[in-house]
């Protein structure tokens, strides 16, 4: 049997997730989570929002797995 920790790692690679680790300044960091809080939305939709406008900017259009 497997553990939950392990089917949500299964269910995220087969659906395309991946965790990503970024070194930034603090002081961006804590703005940026103000900001997304005071409006609303989780930072992982602001941040991916973002990726594919600078990816599409550079003109690359992102592939969206099936």
């Amino acid at each position: 049997m497997f553990s939950r920790s392990e089917i949500v790692e299964k269910y995220k690679k087969k659906a395309g997730w991946l965790s990503k680790s970024y070194t930034l300044k603090k002081d961006i960091v804590e703005a940026f989570k103000e900001a997304c809080e005071k409006q609303g939305v989780s930072q992982a939709s602001v941040l991916s929002a973002y990726m594919v406008e600078y990816a599409k900017a550079a003109g690359i259009e992102i592939k969206e797995r099936e």
